[in-house]
């Protein structure tokens, strides 16, 4: 028994969201807003925290919708005219569809779930929707509320037309703030299994089916994202006793290891070496209070005649773990007897164990390890399916630790004789995470990529999820290369606002200085990815698949097609082509160098995607008499030419940028030019070597951006302000 996938509807970002579950790991990913930590709260409510949704819960937009139909109950006079039934509401509500696979010897788990008779098997649909309880008390309610703030406010005046104020409830959103709970709750539907293709309307024939639907079927565990964890400069204890690895262990060994619970023959010699030191200890106490008590009996308490006292301790193995200490870090492997309380390690540390702790205690609890089998329960169950959901495990970690945690989560859910390798449980693992550590860890094919949907001017931007096994999951040359390049580097591509793929080393070390230029820019996360011309078009498949804005900042590699495909100064009406595979079979999809060096900046834009490609254009430089064209090769030329007067007050540098140094001195810019591109084409030119020695030599953020560079940064920064405030750029 698997979870297939879920469909998210009307709930924060996540208007109309379907998400793939892998058989065993499954990671959100996605840039910051994206609507990873919607998905998983989405899940959290619907399966555990059924009465904690507010207002802010249901896709803003809806709420425009549920206001009109409070209007209508306030401004109809006919009340038979009102409709009170489900249907006005129902493209408003939060939703979470379920889609299970069942196999035909787990019927038994899903009796009373069966759609139809003649099922036996297959993909089970059940929808949880927060909907009215009943809608005839909500408008009751809501109406007469409304009508006394009116009653108490009075006739309108022309004073009181003009004023802001109103009393409570302004509109149904403004009642349902206070009243939600009250009015709504999460009801179960079965689904049409042939209907599982889209999102399925209810009609007035489906009825809500009682009792829990999941009860018995499925368990459901949560690491939340906000974890508390304190050290050594923390004053107090944290009020919640699930955030270190004593409060842990205590409730550990009262649910599994206590032997005054379901004790067995094992553990009577631990349960008669506790009642001796019981009877020690009352001895004692006995004996130390005997004075004291002794003066106590002599008071002759109205009504006790002489009471006589008697001190009977109670011993209870619980009690053992309940201080600071209890969990300790041994030092130096014990050899010096020194060791710290639990607080006064890392954070990170802690973090890590107790992270762990937790999924080896879901997983006992769920086998019922130890205590928490009672032997004498009438009924024994274990559910069919453990479903794990993990907010942000990066918190607290190192990159190192965090690799760690994500290898071996899984594998510690699975650590148990019944588990493994076996059919019979199964186990899946939901983590929401920002780390490129945690991506770069895990199979591609498990990642569940949220993307942001740009809505229209005015309208609340939503998310959509692209299953990226989808993505990954074809055995073809692009992409196995997509693959084993992203293993390489971080995966920061899957987290970013926008992507930047540029040619070389001197470009990735060079540009994060220009988009500096931008302040809006700059305050973006951007993902700048060395790929090379050659390369980039590699990747279209998956920056497609993600629909991440991309530019790509890329060299025009002028070629002579009659001399073997020499490379060449790019110069018009020669008949040169470009050797840039990027701009042959992407964008433009064109190899001519004449049309290349005419096109428009937004003929490098696709026409489908958010892809933007910019490679070196003609400028003008003036040599102090006359305005001369040049046409630059590749980045380092294009960068020299536009800061000739930084280059020429160089007097310092070897390799290629003393050769650089001399060509900007020269006077005559066409021949400046040259000398440039023969230096950048010669074997041996270094180009990353360049770019380090001009860092070191020169303060980058003096630097003007190349012109081509400029025009590609322009773009990303519109788009990227579309995405944020959905507004155009003025």
């Amino acid at each position: 028994m698997l979870i297939d996938f879920i469909h998210i509807q009307n709930f924060r970002k996540l208007k109309n969201c379907k998400i793939d579950f892998s058989e065993k790991e499954t990671i959100f990913v996605g840039a910051n807003n994206s609507g990873k930590t919607s998905a998983m709260d989405a899940l959290i409510l619907f399966f555990k925290s059924r009465n904690k949704f507010n207002t802010k819960d249901f896709t803003l937009s809806n709420w425009s919708c549920i206001n009109i139909i409070g209007n209508k109950w306030l401004t109809e006079k006919d009340p038979l005219k009102i409709d009170l039934t489900i249907k006005e509401w129902e493209a408003q509500l939060p939703v979470l569809d379920i889609w299970i696979k069942i196999e035909n010897h787990e019927l038994h788990h899903v009796s009373n779930l069966i759609p139809t008779l003649d099922w036996t098997g297959g993909l089970l649909g059940v929808r949880l929707r927060y909907e009215p309880s009943k809608i005839e008390d909500l408008y009751k309610e809501f109406t007469a509320a409304c009508k006394n703030s009116s009653k108490i406010i009075g006739t309108p005046t022309k004073e009181k037309e003009t004023s802001t104020f109103n009393l409570w409830p302004k509109n149904m959103w403004d009642f349902l703030e206070k009243k939600l709970n009250s009015h709504f709750a999460v009801k179960t539907y079965l689904l049409d299994p042939l209907l599982k293709d889209s999102p399925q309307s209810l009609s007035e024939f489906d009825k809500p089916i009682e009792g829990e639907a999941f009860n018995k079927l499925i368990k459901v565990d949560i690491i939340n994202a906000q974890r508390g964890f304190s050290d050594a400069n923390t004053d107090g204890t944290d009020g919640n006793n699930s955030k270190n690895l004593s409060s842990q262990l205590r409730s550990y060994y009262d649910k599994h290891l206590n032997p005054t619970i379901n004790p067995t023959t094992e553990d009577i010699a631990a349960l008669q070496l506790i009642h001796d030191a019981k009877e020690t200890f009352d001895k004692n106490l006995k004996e130390s209070f005997k004075i004291a008590l002794g003066e106590l009996e002599l008071l002759n308490y109205p009504g006790f005649g002489n009471p006589k006292i008697n001190l009977s301790s109670q011993i209870n193995t619980v009690d053992s773990l309940q201080h600071d200490s209890s969990v300790q870090y041994i030092l130096d492997d014990g050899v010096s007897g020194l060791s710290l309380p639990e607080k006064y390690n890392g954070l990170g540390y802690q973090n890590l164990i107790s992270m762990i702790f937790k999924l080896i205690r879901f997983r006992d609890e769920w086998m019922k390890v130890g205590k928490s089998l009672n032997p004498t329960d009438t009924e024994i169950f274990f559910e069919p399916l453990h479903l794990v959901l993990v907010e942000e495990p990066e918190a607290h970690l190192h990159a190192q630790v965090q690799q760690v945690f994500i290898k071996e989560a899984y594998k510690v859910l699975r650590m148990h004789k019944e588990l493994g390798e076996k059919k019979v449980f199964s186990t899946q693992l939901i983590i929401s995470t920002h780390s490129n550590h945690v991506a770069h860890e895990i199979a591609f094919t498990s990642l569940r990529y949220f993307k942001r949907e740009i809505g229209a001017p005015g309208n609340i931007n939503t998310s959509t999820v692209v299953n990226l096994s989808k993505t990954f999951g074809n055995d073809d040359d692009t992409t196995k290369f997509a693959i084993r390049y992203l293993r390489t580097t971080h995966c920061d591509l899957f987290f970013a606002d926008a992507v930047i793929l540029v040619e070389g080393p001197a470009e990735r070390m060079l540009i994060p200085y220009f988009i500096k230029h931008y302040t809006k820019l700059n305050n973006c996360y951007i993902s700048i990815l060395e790929i090379g011309g050659s390369h980039a078009h590699r990747l279209k498949p998956l920056i497609e698949n993600l629909g991440v804005i991309t530019l790509i900042i890329t060299d025009i590699d002028s070629i002579n097609p009659t001399i073997n495909g020499s490379k060449v100064k790019p110069l018009k009406s020669k008949g040169f082509k470009s050797g840039n595979d990027t701009l042959k079979t992407w964008i433009p999809n064109e190899s001519d160098l004449d049309i290349l060096l005419e096109l428009q900046s937004t003929d490098k834009v696709d026409k489908t995607f958010p892809i933007k490609v910019t490679f070196q254009i003609p400028i003008s430089l003036n040599d102090g008499k006359k305005d001369v064209k040049v046409n630059p090769y590749t980045f380092e030329d294009a960068l020299v030419l536009e800061n000739r007067e930084i280059f020429q007050a160089l007097t310092q540098g070897t390799g290629l940028l003393k050769k650089m140094i001399i060509a900007a001195k020269e006077t005559d810019i066409e021949k400046s030019a040259q000398s440039m591109f023969d230096f950048i084409t010669a074997n041996g030119a270094k180009k990353a070597e360049f770019a380090l020695e001009l860092l070191f030599f020169e303060e980058p953020n003096k630097l003007i951006t190349p012109t081509y560079i400029k025009e590609g940064l322009d773009w990303l920064e519109s788009k990227l302000i579309v995405q944020k405030t959905g507004l155009q750029q003025t």
